[in-house]
């Protein structure tokens, strides 16, 4: 399962190593719409969309990836434990927040 990673990278430029191999995302995205998922949501977790409207997303069975504008810590605050207490899983990737509903495993064995 992943977690929220406050000091993970936020940024390109202060990698560990890692890359985004984007023909690996879409890889996975193809793997979500085999599992049912919903849908994929883009979006900017700013704190200018209410907690409560992310936790609906998931609900829904849709995989949320959220670009964190500030302080993940502050800006998830109201969702994260709500969404890990309903069965998400959540992952902070790059300044990234990534959040599957239950069910959907985020798989971060590339890594």
């Amino acid at each position: 399962m992943g977690s929220i990673d406050a000091d993970a990278p936020a940024t390109p430029g202060m990698s560990d190593g890692f890359s985004l191999d984007l023909r690996n995302a879409e890889e996975q995205i193809d793997e979500w719409a085999e599992d049912d998922v919903e849908e994929v949501v883009l979006g900017v977790l700013d704190g200018a969309t209410p907690a409560e409207e992310w936790l609906s997303e998931l609900e829904r069975g849709c995989v949320l990836v959220l670009a964190v504008a500030g302080d993940l810590d502050e800006r998830a605050a109201g969702f994260a434990g709500p969404a890990k207490d309903r069965g998400a899983t959540l992952m902070h990737f790059r300044g990234f927040l990534v959040a599957a509903p239950p069910g959907v495993t985020l798989d971060t064995s590339r890594l």
